[in-house]
Formats: C-alpha cells, structure tokens, sequence
C-alpha cells in the first residue's frame, strides 16, 4: 500500500526548504559537499542506517550474503531558467532494471581514476552527456540497494547547450524534471514492500508519465535531506 506524504504534515521549517532558490541551493551544496570517498562505498561492514528498521535489515543482511558492487551515478542538474534534473529511463532488454528511471552511471571499473570519473565515463556513455558541459560539485551519501550496490552520486551542475546521444543499448530516452519538484517534500510519497518477513519502505516521486521510485528517488531524497535542510 502506498502512503502519501501530505504537506499539512510537514513542518514549517521542512516545507519552505523546498522554497529555496537555484543560487543558494547550489551555494549550499559547495559548502556541504566535497570529493572525499566514503568507506562505505566499498567496505560491507560500513552500512549507515536509513532510519527504517526492515530497510537496515535488509542491508545488513544483503550485506552479508552478497559482494558489495561499488557503482557511481552522476546526478546532472541543468542550468536553466528553472533549473532541471536530467534522468534516463533504462533500456527494457536490460537484465536488471529494465525500464526503470535512473541516473546515468553504473559499476566503477578499475580504469576509473575516481567515482567521480566513472559517472562522467558513464554519461557520455549512456547518453553522450560530455565532459566540457559538466560542473562536478561534491559526491553526495553512498546509496546501498538490495542488489548489493553501493552507489556514490556526483552532484554536478550542467551547462545548457550540449546535445544528447542516446545509446540503445543501455537507455530507452532520457527526460528532465524540475528541480523544485524533486526537492518539494510534498512529493515525497512512500510505498512498501515485504522482504523475507519484514516491511521496508522505499521513496516514490510520480512525475507526468515517469514514475521515479526505488533508488533513484532515494537518493533525491538524501539530495534532499543533505542539501535543503538548514
């Protein structure tokens, strides 16, 4: 069952975090971020916890049974008039996630000199997003899934100007949604699902057509949580 989160039910402080503007919200994420890599992005024993009980004992146990998968996304923010987060919708033929709405990246690869440089590896990889366009800010939380991934975005601000190429092989399209959307804890929804007898809960974020759930609106709300809230 899915539970909305109503706005009525949202403190003050909390709801005009939403409000702030494109100028201060990238002047925070200066002063909150920067490019030190977090242990966990590698180390299983390192997991820090989500707040939700059946969400942590699933990481802990996954943590356990499977081998930590470091991967890196990049989480492109487009320097508009309204500033706009840039997303792909994965290609259906894909074993894993098929169809879903993700950050381009994917696994870190030993070639890479950093995370920082396997997203940008893998943006222009997946869909041609280049380097010269790409402000790179500071890597946000690490992200750890179900799959064993651990995943360290790299929030970066994005100059207009540059042209796409989608790669079929890995994506389907890639799509922008506003920022202020993403950040308006309003559409923060929470829905939940059963793992080995236990509830966890896990972020929705319907926007249009896109329905951007899972670990992709998980780490919108860490964003969120790490860079909107005073």
């Amino acid at each position: 069952m899915t539970k909305t989160v109503l706005k009525d039910a949202i403190p003050a402080s909390i709801a005009a975090a939403a409000e702030i503007t494109p100028g201060e919200f990238f002047r925070r994420s200066r002063e909150r971020l920067n490019f030190d890599v977090p242990p966990g992005l590698t180390d299983a024993a390192v997991l820090a916890p989500t707040g939700d009980f059946g969400t942590d004992a699933m990481l802990q146990i996954i943590a356990q049974e499977r081998p930590v998968r470091p991967a890196a996304v990049l989480v492109p923010i487009v320097e508009r008039d309204v500033p706009m987060v840039l997303l792909t919708k994965r290609a259906e033929h894909l074993n894993e996630h098929a169809g879903q709405v993700s950050f381009p990246g994917g696994k870190i690869d030993p070639t890479d000199a950093s995370p920082m440089d396997a997203a940008l590896r893998e943006a222009d990889e997946e869909i041609g997003l280049k380097r010269d366009f790409i402000e790179p800010i500071g890597y946000l939380d690490v992200y750890a899934t179900g799959f064993g991934f651990r995943i360290l975005p790299t929030l970066a601000r994005v100059r207009p100007g540059f042209e796409l190429t989608i790669n079929a092989n890995e994506v389907d399209a890639a799509f922008e949604v506003p920022l202020a959307f993403l950040m308006d804890p309003v559409n923060h929804k929470l829905g939940s699902k059963e793992f080995r007898g236990m509830q966890r809960s896990f972020y929705e974020m319907p926007f249009e057509t896109h329905y951007i759930w899972g670990a992709t609106a998980g780490m919108l709300r860490a964003m969120y949580e790490r860079i909107c809230l005073s």
